[in-house]
């Protein structure tokens, strides 16, 4: 099996092949921002990981593998930090039309944990994810392969922040999936890394800070190494959140390290990763649909390697954006041409 630039683009993997997940996009027209969704209307059980220390959450703790409730109905990802949770509340409201949400007797309410980035210096701050944008990103939702690049929750993601936000680039959206004996595992990642991003196979370095001159990457591991100071970094202005989701039987404890063994596939694709001005967060989902599971073993392997490729493609697929009276910050296709 070959890895090269061109197998990651050509990965014909998505999140939305995982039986009984749906995703959508909603992009905002007046800056770069947006917000996606992975719904799983029928339930799936749920677990998280938070390795960033600077993260933007909701409902997490009702993932605690000790805690009552057994399953969630679909995850929200969004930018416009801290407003942007405001987006899982339209999709609460989508879910509870579809009948979906645990039954309480009177009615059911959806479960919808979230997690969000910080993309608010792309343009005007005030223009954010929220309830109705991510009522639209539920409307949208399929099953077909999700767009990638730019767009939902990638759309105002930017990577390589170390040495100043002039200095970095485009980050976005991917997928990705593997299936073994008929059971699959995706995962749906939006990159806004403080750190630089690498193909996680070759260690090729692909988009991050670049030189002060802007031509070239700079590679900011080595620059550390050399002792070069980074540049004063805003708490929590980074992150890479994402959906890892499975269509095999597991139980909540199992969906938990599911999640946490999927953030390396972040190690893989990110350097420096997990740091304290990032807010990095992995969700997991069973919906147990392909009615049987896999040895854990080969379950965290494939649920790594699609994050892994998820980060990579979040990358290869982002758009250069230019906001009025700032910078423009180029992507890696730009460095192809």
């Amino acid at each position: 099996m070959t890895h090269s630039i061109p197998d990651l683009l050509a990965h014909d993997g998505h999140i939305a092949r995982v039986h009984g997940i749906r995703v959508g996009h909603y992009s905002d027209a007046r800056r770069p921002t947006g917000c996606s969704v992975v719904l799983c209307p029928q339930g799936a059980v749920g677990g998280v990981d938070v390795r960033g220390a600077a993260p933007g959450t909701r409902e997490t703790d009702l993932l605690d593998p000790s805690h009552l409730v057994q399953q969630v109905h679909g995850i929200t990802l969004a930018g416009g930090s801290a407003w942007g949770l405001d987006a899982a509340t339209g999709c609460v409201r989508w879910l509870e039309e579809q009948g979906a949400g645990l039954d309480i007797g009177v009615g059911r309410i959806p479960l919808v944990p979230a997690a969000v980035l910080f993309d608010v210096m792309l343009g005007d701050m005030r223009i954010r994810p929220d309830a109705a944008a991510g009522y639209a990103a539920c409307q949208a939702a399929s099953s077909e392969r999700p767009a990638e690049g730019s767009v939902g929750a990638g759309a105002g993601a930017v990577v390589g922040k170390i040495f100043g936000a002039a200095r970095a680039m485009k980050g976005g959206i991917g997928t990705a999936s593997f299936t073994v004996d008929d059971v699959t595992v995706g995962a749906l990642v939006a990159c806004n890394a403080l750190g630089d991003v690498y193909h996680p196979y070759s260690g090729q370095l692909l988009a991050g800070a670049r030189t002060a001159d802007g031509k070239q990457l700079l590679c900011s591991r080595d620059a550390l190494l050399r002792g070069e100071e980074p540049r004063p970094i805003l708490a929590g202005s980074n992150t890479t959140i994402g959906v890892v989701a499975t269509d095999a039987q597991i139980t909540k404890p199992q969906a938990q390290r599911l999640a946490t063994v999927a953030h390396d596939g972040l190690a893989r694709a990110i350097n420096p990763v997990h740091t304290m001005s990032d807010g990095d967060t992995l969700f997991a989902l069973g919906t147990g649909q392909a009615g049987k599971s896999l040895g854990l073993m080969t379950l965290f392997t494939l649920a790594a390697e699609a994050v892994a490729v998820a980060t990579a493609r979040a990358i290869l697929l982002a758009q250069s954006v230019e906001v009025a009276g700032q910078a423009k910050l180029p992507s890696w296709s730009d460095w192809q041409g």
